[in-house]
């Protein structure tokens, strides 16, 4: 599992180890599951690069009880959300905050609806539109570029 590697190599320090782990399997294409390390929540999600827009894409969404797709609510939602960016030579990750996901929409409470899906602009996608420049801006703040470490 590409995510697993990249954390344990590029982001965990030698003292951390990721434990608790779940693996999504409604969310497996991109290789999204649950941990704990050192008693913090995390999920985290493997973007992928599509070919026809910019930015890279990473669902973002479980069952409900009747099957059918749903937002994670922020109640049940671990605490952070790490959505890892591999392109070529290009890589690095954003940590995002649940608090930061629910001001965005991303999660689901009283108040949103949420989405079930997200797209990511690490700081080297440029010449973005408008939607996606607002987009990144926001972005960037969580964002670590781990291209040349």
């Amino acid at each position: 599992m590409q995510t697993l590697n990249w954390l344990q190599d590029y982001w965990l320090t030698s003292d951390q180890k990721i434990e608790n782990r779940t693996y999504e399997t409604q969310n497996e294409d991109y290789e999204g599951m649950t941990f704990t390390i050192s008693g913090e929540t995390f999920r985290s999600r493997l973007a992928k690069k599509t070919p026809k827009k910019k930015g890279y894409f990473v669902v973002f969404w479980e069952k409900d009880p009747q099957n059918k797709n749903q937002p994670y609510a922020f109640l049940e939602a671990p605490n952070q959300l790490i959505v890892i960016v591999k392109d070529a030579e290009k890589q690095g990750c954003f940590l995002f905050p649940k608090e930061v996901l629910l001001q965005q929409g991303i999660l689901s409470s009283d108040t949103s609806k949420g989405k079930m899906a997200l797209r990511v602009y690490p700081i080297w996608e440029t010449d973005l539109n408008a939607s996606a420049a607002r987009t990144q801006k926001w972005q960037t703040k969580y964002f670590s570029d781990y291209t040349n470490k």
